[in-house]
């Protein structure tokens, strides 16, 4: 049985690959293993190794901490008010969660950072005067 924190890390392993335009295959050469076992990392079915995971993030160019961004851990609860409490340290849920397993949002951003910065700008700056209309 899959646990919750080995599939939120192995679903920010694999976007973090989309957005580098990654294959499983080249991020599986970069960390010596076959890329089946990259598969199973991203579906959750394996747990990844904190030596692993050292060496996923170096490939990808990312901290150890990005790969449990997002996620919700389980609350303790406050027996006596019977309310849930807030983990000290846990970033709150959002959209941006499920924005990050679109596959269209996440090949518009891999575009969006291939654009030279300066024309990248002027885009963003586009993107805002449309929202602000809409």
């Amino acid at each position: 049985m899959t646990h919750h924190v080995d599939v939120h890390v192995g679903k920010r392993i694999r976007h973090r690959r989309w957005l580098l335009g990654m294959t499983q295959q080249q991020l599986a050469a970069q960390v010596g293993i076959k890329f089946q076992q990259i598969q199973k990392y991203e579906t959750g079915a394996n747990r990844v190794s904190a030596s692993r995971l050292w060496d996923i993030a170096d490939s990808l160019g990312v901290t150890i901490s990005f790969f449990f961004e997002g996620l919700a851990a389980n609350t303790p609860t406050d027996e006596a008010a019977g309310a849930q409490l807030p983990r000290i340290g846990a970033a709150p849920q959002t959209g941006a969660t499920d924005l990050m397993g679109d596959r269209e949002a996440m090949d518009l951003v891999r575009t969006y950072y291939a654009i030279p910065e300066t024309q990248r700008r002027r885009l963003f700056d586009l993107a805002r005067v449309l929202s602000d209309v809409a």
